[in-house]
C-alpha cells in the first residue's frame, strides 16, 4: 500500500495538485477576502507550508539524482535558464515558487486593501491579474492604492 502511495507522488501529480490546489485559496481571496476562513487558510502559513513540502520533496529528489546543482545555470544567460528548465524537477520547483509567491502577494493585496478601505470591486481585477501574471497585478494594485490612500509609499 505504501508503495502504491509513493508511486502517486511524482512530478506530474505534484504539478496538478499544486495548480488545482491553489485555486480554492484564490477564490477565497477574491470572493470572501475578509472571511474568517480566508484569514485562517490564506493569510496563514498553511499554503506556503504545503507548497514548501513539495519544494523540499523535489529538491530531495534532485539530491538523490546527484545533480542538485548540475544544470543550475540561472545566472549564465537565457540559454542557461532554458537548459536548466529542461530538468523537470527544477522546472516544477520554480513553478511551486511562483505559485507560493503569487498567493502571498494576493494575500498582501487583501490585507493592504482592508487597511486602506479599498473597495472589494477594485481589488478583484488586481487579484485575478496577480493570479495569472504575478507582478503585473501587484503593480496595478499599487497604482490603485496610491489613488485610495492618497500617498506614495515604497515600504508599507
Amino acid at each position: 500500500m505504501i508503495n502504491n502511495l509513493l508511486a502517486l507522488i511524482n512530478s506530474e501529480n505534484i504539478y496538478l495538485l499544486a495548480n488545482w490546489g491553489v485555486i480554492p485559496f484564490w477564490i477565497l481571496l477574491i470572493l470572501f477576502p475578509n472571511h474568517s476562513l480566508t484569514n485562517f487558510f490564506v493569510q496563514s502559513i498553511i499554503v506556503p507550508l504545503i507548497l514548501g513540502i513539495g519544494y523540499v520533496y523535489l529538491s530531495y529528489n534532485l539530491y538523490l539524482e546527484n545533480n542538485i546543482f548540475d544544470g543550475f545555470e540561472l545566472y549564465s544567460g537565457l540559454d542557461g535558464l532554458y537548459s536548466m528548465f529542461a530538468n523537470e524537477n527544477l522546472l516544477l520547483i520554480f513553478w511551486l515558487h511562483f505559485l507560493a509567491i503569487s498567493l502571498f502577494a494576493g494575500a498582501w493585496i487583501v490585507r493592504d486593501a482592508r487597511k486602506y478601505f479599498i473597495p472589494k470591486v477594485v481589488t478583484i481585477p488586481t487579484l485575478v491579474l496577480t493570479y495569472f501574471t504575478g507582478p503585473v497585478g501587484l503593480l496595478i494594485y499599487w497604482f490603485l492604492r496610491i489613488f485610495f490612500s492618497k500617498k506614495i509609499s515604497f515600504n508599507d
